[in-house]
C-alpha cells in the first residue's frame, strides 16, 4: 500500500463531513445525491488531479456498447429476478413485514410521473448512489485499508449496511433487502476491477425494471 499523506486524509474527511450535512442537515432536496456527486468529483480532482475520474472507477476502456447496453442489462435482469422471487420473499418471511412501496404509489398508471421519476432515479440512484457508495466510499476504504479478503468483506458489509440504512423509507424489510442488493453490487464492482460505468448501468436498469413493475401495478 502506498504511503498516505495528510492531504489524502483531510480531503476525504472534509468531503464526508459535507456529505453528512447534505444527508442529515436541516435542508433536504430531491437532487442532493447529484450535488454530492459533483462535490465528490471536485474533491477527487483536488486529491488526484487528472486521475479524478479513473480513481472513482470511470474507466474509458470499459465504456462500450456490449458492457453498458448488453451485459449490464442482463445482469440487472438476473439480479431483479433474484430480488423478486428469492430475496424479498425470504426477508419478508424473516421480518414478518412487507416492503413499504407507498412512496411510489403515485407512479401506478401515471405515465408522466413514471417518466419523470425514471429520469430522477437514473440521475440520483444510478449515477448518484454509485458514485457516492461504490466509486467514493468503497474506493476510499480500499485506499486506507487495502484489498485483503477481510478488508474487502468489511468494506462491503459496512458501506452497504449504511446504503441499506439510507432506504429506511421502505421499512426494515426494504432496508435489509437493499443492504443485500447493495452488497451484491459492491461485490460485482470489486470483481469487475472497479468498473463504475458497469455498476451505474446495472443499477439504472435494475431500477428501470422495478419502476416499470410499479407503473404496471405488478408489485
Amino acid at each position: 500500500m502506498n504511503k498516505i499523506t495528510l492531504r489524502q486524509i483531510l480531503i476525504p474527511l472534509i468531503t464526508i463531513a459535507f456529505i453528512c450535512f447534505f444527508w442529515f442537515g436541516p435542508f433536504r432536496i430531491t437532487i442532493e445525491n447529484i450535488i454530492i456527486s459533483i462535490l465528490i468529483i471536485i474533491a477527487n480532482y483536488i486529491e488526484y488531479k487528472e486521475k479524478a475520474f479513473s480513481e472513482l472507477g470511470f474507466q474509458r476502456k470499459n465504456f462500450t456498447f456490449k458492457n453498458i447496453l448488453v451485459i449490464a442489462p442482463l445482469v440487472a435482469l438476473g439480479l431483479f429476478i433474484f430480488y423478486v422471487f428469492i430475496l424479498v420473499p425470504g426477508i419478508t418471511k424473516f421480518t414478518g413485514t412487507p416492503i413499504d412501496y407507498s412512496a411510489f404509489d403515485q407512479l401506478k398508471g401515471n405515465l408522466p410521473a413514471f417518466l419523470i421519476t425514471l429520469l430522477l432515479v437514473w440521475a440520483t440512484a444510478g449515477f448518484g448512489e454509485e458514485i457516492i457508495f461504490r466509486g467514493y466510499f468503497m474506493r476510499q476504504f480500499v485506499k486506507f485499508f487495502g484489498e485483503s479478503k477481510i478488508s474487502i468483506a468489511l468494506n462491503i458489509i459496512l458501506i452497504t449496511g449504511f446504503f441499506g440504512f439510507m432506504h429506511s423509507y421502505q421499512g426494515i424489510t426494504g432496508q435489509l433487502v437493499t443492504w443485500i442488493v447493495g452488497a451484491l453490487l459492491a461485490w460485482i464492482f470489486y470483481l469487475r476491477k472497479y468498473d463504475l460505468w458497469f455498476l451505474i448501468s446495472v443499477h439504472g436498469f435494475f431500477n428501470t425494471i422495478a419502476l416499470s413493475c410499479i407503473y404496471f401495478d405488478l408489485v
